[in-house]
């Protein structure tokens, strides 16, 4: 049987082969011709059975080929015999036939295609589908609109010379029993021969299937008026034939599938596209979204002239499909996504707003942190123009706070007030850039500076997570003198003796201090605590640690780094499920959709039962200001001197720009044409929404956001659509992004109630979400094609992959173009670890 590519059934009659390449004998090719010259050909022909077609096939025959009446009733018995299939049967139902019914033997050397025709008397042909066509799980590879075409070939005893047939019907039409699925059918080839012909009969049905399964082909055996016609459109497949020599090959090798197959451009331009369209449907919807999104593509960026007219043709593109924006996310891959950037955010959220305290003395902490993109990321994903963008705090925003915050308290100026006129500017002059369509500008952004910002925030990523999982070290830190024969020297006591010590504690868990009188020989202290206390209480009551164990905790950091790794791998490796031998495609489909969730949970079942108190995930858990000296609004005048209003027009300006570059390098690379995104971009709207969020933020001392690159990516690539349906050996063509607004509306709204839900995140471990935000910085770092051309530095030319622009540029020139993008992404690299890293976006 043939999709895309040819199955046999193996030698054993129970299971059909690996899906392979058909390697065809060149003279089956030409037999093949020559049948189609001198046989029955009926093109078009109106039937609406398989008896009525066998009844016209047998007496259309030329004259001088004409059967006589007895063989064309045989052959009509023949033909309308009940074929025998070989059906696709679970391993449940295979494990039940093996236990119940005996070893069979061979059925013969191509039971696939012949048997039916030469094995014992059967029943006659169903006008109606049978159940096992109806229930055979074999139907889901078929892609929608499919129509069914039939090769017999075989021996016949009473034949003297070869009978063939073509038939083409004007309709699909379903022919009761005849085939294995239950499909509409449109061609027939008939072949049948003398005994001493089998073999020969055989490669021509393998080559006339073959042929059928050719895109080219099938177009021109569609719109062919005449028997000339079809065997021009042989000559053209002929023509595109390698051959390969005896002897230099295994003809019994089955070569599989590629990976990717070649663009039929070539081939198709030699017969224009038609009105009609009988292929997989599938790939026609693709390809119309693919030609939609380029369209969007260049519209977007179109200037009009006109003030506010990007804006308003954003609001134009976008209106129409808000609706759909909340009825496509109805679907279980879109509740992976919810939880698995929902985690990714908090953990992000945690992260920036500890950085964003230290920095701003606690006027800016956590709780405005997590509050700040509840409210942000929700408005923003409501009224957007691309809602998968998700909104965070960025590292050249902290360094503008710290900034500013130091510059505030150098000039005795209120931090929060100064802040909020900034904020106020950037608002304004955001939208003046949204009204004269300044983001037109974007179009000049290219590969080179997409790459290099994508590249810089993926490394950013992944330089943190490892930075926080080596911080534990200091944390908890390991006792690398640890010798096994001097354990009876450790041991950690509290010593209350000495009120004017001073306690050096470590921000570990609480462990027991037990009182010395209980370890007899581990110290020489004399007993200062009355009962055995834990390290807070004697912290607590002035005491101080006493012991060359007080400060080493080893299983927490090796626990740590065992939840990091083992998070980042079974994220990796699930993910990667979905193109697993292993398991039904639905099975694998559904691990690879809650990939991340998987490995969440399975390391946090691995921490609890291990019970180790390893750094946990802590959110606020009451709803006030971190800085008690601070309000929930913040006033205009009153603190500052007047002056300061115009004054704060100047770093506005700066932070214009900074904004303006981070938000729409993002935009650019979130609305890549290689997404197929159906719905188009906004990029004047998603800066208008951002600017306007400005106000709202500064007035309330909220963080600022802006795009998020790596997490975006992230949300985008969690909700990739594949084809349900493909051919077997075939891989699943991407089909897009599932475009819609109520995963990013979720995850924020699920932030905002956060505070509330301390209790049960306090259980996921911290090394757990520093894994997963490693996994996304790698996968966003693989994402681009920097990542490939840097692979290419390393490998020998002969083991170099067959990549496209290989083909076209010399070695030399892409190693050059690598090298110059490397030493501009370490320039980019020392100016953000430096106080100058504010103005990094306009560097890239």
């Amino acid at each position: 049987r043939w999709i895309k590519f040819e199955e046999k059934v193996e030698d054993g009659g129970e299971r059909w082969s690996m899906p392979h390449i058909p390697a065809l004998p060149l003279h089956s090719l030409f037999q093949l011709r020559t049948c189609l010259q001198k046989g029955t050909m009926l093109l078009d022909l109106d039937a609406l059975s398989f008896k009525e077609i066998i009844d016209k096939a047998l007496s259309g025959q030329p004259e001088e080929v004409e059967l006589q009446p007895e063989l064309r009733e045989r052959l009509a018995a023949l033909l309308l015999r009940q074929p025998q299939h070989q059906p696709t049967k679970s391993p449940l139902r295979l494990l039940a036939e093996l236990g119940l019914s005996p070893c069979r033997g061979r059925h013969g050397a191509w039971p696939w295609l012949a048997t039916w025709l030469w094995s014992e008397p059967r029943a006659q042909l169903s006008e109606t589908p049978l159940k096992e066509q109806l229930r055979n799980r074999f139907k889901k590879k078929v892609p929608p609109g499919a129509e069914a075409a039939h090769v017999a070939v075989g021996e016949v005893e009473f034949l003297e010379k070869p009978f063939t047939a073509f038939i083409r019907l004007r309709q699909g039409v379903t022919l009761g029993s005849l085939a294995e699925v239950a499909l509409p059918s449109r061609f027939l080839f008939i072949l049948l021969g003398p005994r001493a012909k089998v073999k020969a009969c055989y490669e021509v049905g393998r080559a006339m299937a073959t042929l059928l399964t050719d895109e080219l082909f099938q177009r021109v055996a569609r719109q062919a008026e005449h028997r000339e016609n079809l065997i021009a459109g042989m000559e053209v497949f002929m023509d595109e034939l390698t051959v390969l020599p005896p002897g230099k090959w295994d003809p019994s090798a089955r070569m599989p599938p590629p990976s990717c197959l070649l663009s039929p451009h070539r081939r198709t331009a030699m017969y224009p596209l038609d009105q009609q369209s009988h292929g997989n449907g599938d790939m026609a919807a693709a390809g119309d979204r693919a030609g939609l999104g380029h369209l969007h593509s260049r519209e977007e960026l179109e200037r009009t002239g006109r003030l506010c007219g990007g804006l308003l043709r954003d609001i134009w593109r976008k209106a129409p499909w808000y609706g759909s924006d909340f009825s496509d996310a109805l679907h279980p891959q879109c509740l992976s996504a919810v939880l698995y950037i929902y985690l990714a955010t908090v953990t992000n959220a945690i992260t920036f707003g500890g950085m964003l305290g230290d920095a701003t003395a606690n006027m800016q902490g956590v709780l405005e942190s997590f509050l700040g993109t509840a409210f942000a990321g929700s408005i923003f994903c409501l009224f957007s123009g691309q809602p998968l963008t998700i909104l965070s705090s960025t590292g050249p925003v902290l360094v503008f706070e710290r900034l500013l915050f130091s510059f505030s308290q150098d000039h005795s100026l209120d931090y929060l007030e100064f802040r909020l006129w900034i904020g106020l500017w950037v608002a304004f002059f955001g939208v003046v850039l949204v009204a004269t369509e300044a983001s037109n500008l974007v179009r000049y952004f290219t590969r080179f500076t997409e790459e290099g910002f994508c590249a810089l925030i993926s490394l950013i990523f992944i330089y943190d997570s490892l930075k926080k999982m080596l911080s534990l070290a200091d944390t908890f830190p390991i006792n690398w003198q640890y010798r096994l024969d001097n354990v009876t020297s450790y041991s950690c006591i509290c010593n209350l003796s000495s009120p004017s010590g001073q306690a050096r504690g470590w921000g570990g868990p609480e462990v027991s201090v037990y009182d010395p009188s209980s370890l007899p020989g581990l110290s020489s202290q004399p007993p200062a605590a009355p009962a055995a206390l834990s390290r807070t209480q004697c912290l607590h009551q002035g005491g101080h640690l006493l012991g060359t164990s007080c400060q080493y905790v080893p299983d927490v950091t090796l626990i740590s780094f065992l939840l990091f790794g083992g998070t980042f791998l079974s994220c990796t490796v699930l993910k990667r499920f979905r193109s697993s031998r292993y398991f039904p495609a639905a099975v694998r489909k559904l691990v690879s959709d809650f990939a991340i969730i998987l490995a969440i949970l399975t390391f946090c079942a691995i921490d609890a039962v291990l019970g180790l108190e390893t750094p946990k995930l802590l959110v606020p858990s009451e709803l006030k200001p971190t800085n008690p000296a601070r309000g929930w609004i913040i006033f205009p005048f009153g603190a500052n001197p007047w002056w300061v209003c115009l004054v704060s027009a100047v770093p506005a300006i700066l932070v214009t720009i900074l904004i303006f570059m981070d938000q729409q390098i993002t935009a650019v690379i979130l609305n890549r044409r290689e997404y197929k995104l159906q719905k188009g971009a906004g990029f004047h709207l998603d800066l208008l929404c951002v600017s306007l969020l400005m106000v709202v933020t500064s007035a309330t001392g909220l963080p600022w956001y802006v795009s998020a690159t790596v997490i975006s990516l992230a949300h985008m690539e969690s909700l990739r659509k594949e084809s349900t349906t493909s051919a077997p050996g075939e891989h699943p063509e991407f089909l897009g992004i599932r475009e819609q607004r109520l995963t990013g509306l979720a995850v924020f709204i699920l932030m905002g109630v956060s505070i509330f839900m301390a209790p049960i995140l306090k259980h996921i471990p911290m090394p757990v979400l520093y894994g997963v935000l490693l996994h996304m910085g790698m996968a966003a770092l693989n994402s681009i094609q920097l990542t490939d051309r840097v692979r290419l530095l390393l490998m020998p030319a002969k083991h170099q992959p067959d990549l496209a622009y290989l083909r076209h540029v010399p070695l030399r020139r892409v190693h050059l173009f690598t090298i110059i993008q490397l030493l501009c992404l370490a320039l980019l690299w020392v100016l953000k670890s430096t106080m100058a890293a504010i103005i990094f976006p306009v560097m890239v």
